[in-house]
């Protein structure tokens, strides 16, 4: 059954489309959804019905008619979650290692979208019962992710992403010294012509990609890079750091095979998303969300160095960014 939802104009909102407003005020429904309500005289103002496009005005009284939200097919699962930040429109994760973003084959469930569903029950894109997944983290990548609450909330946060008006700054563990010790790879990343479950930075038809690096620590046959992306292509920054002749470590895909045992055991790709920065949806001011470096990097840098010099500089406050 509807749910019948009354909503006042106030000044603010007077001279604004219905549609617009109406995306502003009821914020779980996308610009399509409310759009199809109008046309399908679901939504009322002064107790009429209007259809197309019409401009409110203060004091006028709209009912709207929202229909019950409906599942996407996600079961809720009780998985621990990190989480960095939350409010009315977004929540913030510092997601582990081994999580898998959403479900996709071999992956039905377990995942974060899974766990979201269960720690924000209303969570509501669209009239569907899911998270806004804006961006994602390949599975053994750990650090800052940003889901949306509401359909408003992921549509300005999809454009963001789209228009590159976020800053995303990784920390990676390399093989060897890359020279110079600061610089920007600009190479065109596509499917692998030999294999496509990979990607690849000498492909013709790939797309345009750029990623700036900084050295922050020499570890021996190791460095600690702070690495920046501008673009957003898929493994960019393991296919980037590999074709420059200076693999993540741990990088099953893209790594070379050591001809040097590591320091400590390592079972993944040793890349970590440390800081985010957007727009947040409802004050159009920028956020910047930190996830300090997981266990396994920690491990990895003190055992490359005496414990009274193994803290990295980018866990000062206000440490160097690119």
């Amino acid at each position: 059954m509807n749910a019948i939802r009354q909503l006042s104009v106030s000044l603010d909102g007077a001279g604004m489309r219905l549609d617009t407003w109406l995306i502003r005020e009821v914020r779980v429904l996308s610009r399509g959804h409310i759009r199809k309500l109008i046309h399908a005289g679901r939504v009322r103002v002064n107790g009429h019905t209007v259809i197309g496009r019409h401009h409110i005005r203060a004091g006028e009284q709209i009912e709207i008619e929202v229909p019950p939200p409906v599942s996407a097919g996600l079961k809720a699962q009780s998985i621990p979650l990190d989480i960095l930040h939350e409010d009315a429109d977004i929540i913030v994760i510092n997601k582990p290692p081994g999580l898998v973003v959403h479900p996709a084959c071999g992956h039905a469930d377990g995942t974060l979208a899974n766990a979201l569903i269960h720690w924000c029950p209303d969570m509501i894109i669209g009239n569907e019962i899911r998270p806004g997944l804006v961006h994602r983290l390949d599975r053994d990548t750990s650090g800052v992710l940003v889901a949306a609450k509401n359909a408003r909330a992921l549509a300005i946060l999809a454009r963001q992403f789209r228009r590159r008006d976020v800053r995303k700054e990784y920390l990676a563990l390399v093989w060897g010294r890359p020279d110079p010790t600061e610089g920007t790879i600009e190479m065109p990343i596509g499917r692998d012509a030999a294999d496509p479950l990979k990607m690849s930075a000498s492909t013709p038809a790939g797309r345009p990609a750029t990623t700036h690096y900084l050295s922050e620590q020499s570890l021996g046959a190791w460095t600690l890079l702070r690495v920046r992306l501008e673009t957003g292509r898929m493994h960019q920054i393991r296919v980037h750091l590999a074709h420059i002749g200076h693999p993540v470590v741990g990088d099953r895909v893209y790594g070379l095979i050591p001809t040097r045992a590591v320091p400590v055991s390592v079972d993944r790709q040793m890349l970590h998303a440390h800081r985010l920065r957007i727009r947040h949806p409802s004050t159009n001011d920028y956020q910047e969300f930190t996830a300090p470096l997981p266990d396994d990097m920690r491990m990895f840098i003190a055992s490359c160095k005496p414990a009274s010099t193994a803290t990295p500089i980018m866990e000062k406050p206000g440490g160097t960014s690119l």
